[in-house]
C-alpha cells in the first residue's frame, strides 16, 4: 500500500487468535500518521459481527493503532464525557486497504470520572484454554494490560482530551469536506 495521507479512508477487520474474524468497522478516516502509530476517526460507521448481525457505532470516535504495542485505544466522544475502551491485540497491519490485529480479549475501559476497570477475564481464560494460546503469548496479553494501564497513568497522548478533541474538529472537517 502507498504511504497513508489525511483524509484516506480504510476499513478495520478484528481477528482472533485462530484466523477467524471477529468484527468489522465499513470505514476509518486517516487523521495523523505518527512513526510508530497511526490515528483515525470514525462516527456512525457500519460494523458487522462474525454471525453476520450488524449495527452503528453511536459517537465520534478516535482510534489509535500501534506498531509495536499490544494494544489499540478507543476514544468515544460521548455527551456525559470522553469513555476509552482500549482493546489488548496484537500491532496492526495494514493490506489492501483494511487495518487488521487479532483481539486477545481482555478490554480496560476508562470512565469519564477517570475510573477503570478491566473486562472480559472471563472469555480470555475460556480463549486461552480453547485455542491453547502458549506460556509466551499469555505473558505477552498480560504485560501489555499493564503497560496499558501505566500508559494511563502516566497521561500519555492518547489520554489527552485536548489532543483527541482537536483530532475530533479535523474528523468533522474531513466528513463535511467529503460531503461537499
Amino acid at each position: 500500500m502507498e504511504k497513508l495521507q489525511v483524509g484516506d479512508r480504510l476499513q478495520i477487520q478484528c481477528y482472533k487468535h485462530d484466523g477467524k474474524i471477529h468484527r468489522c468497522w465499513d470505514e476509518a478516516v486517516v487523521l495523523d500518521v505518527k512513526k510508530d502509530y497511526i490515528v483515525f476517526g470514525n462516527e456512525k460507521t457500519l460494523v458487522t459481527e462474525a454471525q453476520g448481525n450488524t449495527w452503528r457505532t453511536k459517537e465520534p470516535a478516535i482510534m489509535y493503532f500501534f506498531k509495536n504495542k499490544w494494544y489499540n485505544i478507543i476514544v468515544q466522544l460521548k455527551k456525559e464525557g470522553i469513555t476509552y475502551y482500549c482493546n489488548i491485540a496484537t500491532p496492526f497491519i495494514i493490506e489492501e486497504n483494511t487495518i487488521k490485529y487479532i483481539d486477545y480479549d481482555l478490554d480496560l475501559r476508562i470512565f469519564p470520572n477517570g475510573s477503570f476497570k478491566i473486562l472480559d477475564k472471563q472469555e480470555y481464560k475460556y480463549h486461552k484454554k480453547k485455542m491453547r494460546y502458549s506460556e509466551d503469548l499469555d505473558l505477552v496479553v498480560n504485560n501489555a494490560l499493564s503497560e496499558l494501564i501505566v500508559d494511563y497513568q502516566k497521561h500519555i497522548p492518547m489520554f489527552d482530551k485536548d489532543i483527541n478533541l482537536r483530532y475530533e474538529d479535523l474528523y468533522q472537517s474531513l466528513k463535511i469536506k467529503k460531503s461537499n
